[in-house]
């Protein structure tokens, strides 16, 4: 797997926002950024994502719309293996454990059960 450079803060956050809307101008990431540096400095920080290939972009009138490369759900599991290694030790265990811990009470039965047949699931197919 091709490995792109780290991500500085600034552009961890432009990358949050844009996988939260799936796709923005660069006044709209600005607008929803906390404490958001100047126009021109957003402008820089797309070009570098795009440069590392984190971004394309496409113009829709006289503006760009900018969209992760990456999809979501490819982006989602770099990064929880990113959590898991960084926070729990790899610990598949300890990483459900944390996620149940903070929303004890909040499952619902029915999530419940399909929490637990996932792991029934997994548990048959011996992972």
């Amino acid at each position: 797997m091709n490995e792109r450079p780290q991500l500085s803060r600034r552009e961890r956050q432009v990358m949050d926002i844009l996988y939260e809307s799936g796709g923005a101008t660069a006044v709209q990431i600005r607008e929803r950024m906390a404490d958001p540096p100047t126009d021109s400095a957003v402008r820089s920080i797309l070009r570098i994502l795009i440069d590392k290939g984190h971004l394309t972009r496409e113009r829709d009138g006289p503006r760009y719309v900018y969209s992760p490369t990456t999809p979501v759900p490819r982006a989602s599991r770099s990064a929880m293996r990113h959590v898991l290694s960084t926070f729990f030790g790899d610990s598949v265990e300890g990483a459900v454990a944390t996620l149940l811990k903070l929303h004890e009470g909040d499952l619902t039965s029915a999530q419940r059960k399909r929490i637990k047949a996932m792991i029934d699931e997994a548990a048959e197919q011996g992972r």
